[in-house]
């Protein structure tokens, strides 16, 4: 029996030798693990550095709960009117509260030993990674629901909150980045591998910080420089 026509392979060779795949594969310095988990771990140091000062200021007004605390600039820029508030403490067992800034030594910590393991250039498992860029995502929704609270509910600002907020954001750029580019997941996304590729990247980052310093400003900004 004669059989049909069949549809004939591309067999045109890639450019170079390269697969089409192959090409949309980041190269290059700033995709490596060496800097990506570089800025990882400065961020995450930072919000560590910044829950620790922050938990201490809450040990302060627990021992003076009259006594203003000393990141306090003026009516607006208050650390005690947002420590005060129920929001800077969500986790509660019966009577008993725990300050946030406790859970962000815990997450932080976390945070900074995978950029060590990320700088030793150890490709986790896939599980590992998702798990890790998962617990990043929740660390940012959780910075920026407490920034709105104080932004629009308690109509106080932080400046240690102000800094964990950027940090959390810079700390959950390079780990998305690093998750594409280092990772290789997911495993079949090559428009993210495209997108960090053509550096589209820094221009969304780019506009993410700005919206961010904007929309602060905006609301709050005649108080920011009222001491």
């Amino acid at each position: 029996m004669k059989k049909g026509p069949t549809m004939a392979q591309d067999t045109t060779p890639a450019i170079g030798g390269s697969t089409p795949a192959e090409l949309d594969e980041p190269r290059g310095w700033r995709h490596g693990a060496t800097w990506l988990y570089l800025v990882m771990l400065v961020a995450s140091a930072v919000a560590l550095l910044i829950s620790f000062i922050l938990s201490a200021e809450t040990l302060q007004m627990a021992r003076n709960p009259n006594q203003a605390l000393s990141c306090d600039v003026n009516a607006k820029l208050s650390c005690t009117t947002v420590a005060q508030a129920w929001q800077s403490e969500i986790v509660k067992f019966g009577e008993m509260s725990f300050p946030n800034a406790f859970f962000g030594i815990a997450a932080e910590s976390v945070f900074v030993t995978i950029a060590v393991i990320g700088l030793a250039r150890m490709r986790m498992p896939a599980w590992f990674a998702t798990c890790t860029w998962l617990g990043g995502l929740a660390a940012l929704a959780y910075s920026y629901w407490l920034t709105s609270q104080s932004l629009f509910v308690i109509n106080a600002l932080c400046p240690w909150c102000l800094v964990l907020c950027f940090a959390t954001t810079v700390q959950f750029m390079a780990l998305s980045h690093a998750t594409v580019t280092v990772q290789g997941l997911p495993a079949r996304a090559r428009g993210l591998r495209k997108y960090y590729r053509l550096g589209f990247d820094l221009m969304v980052d780019a506009v993410w910080i700005v919206a961010l310093v904007t929309l602060i400003l905006v609301k709050d900004g005649a108080y920011l420089f009222t001491f």
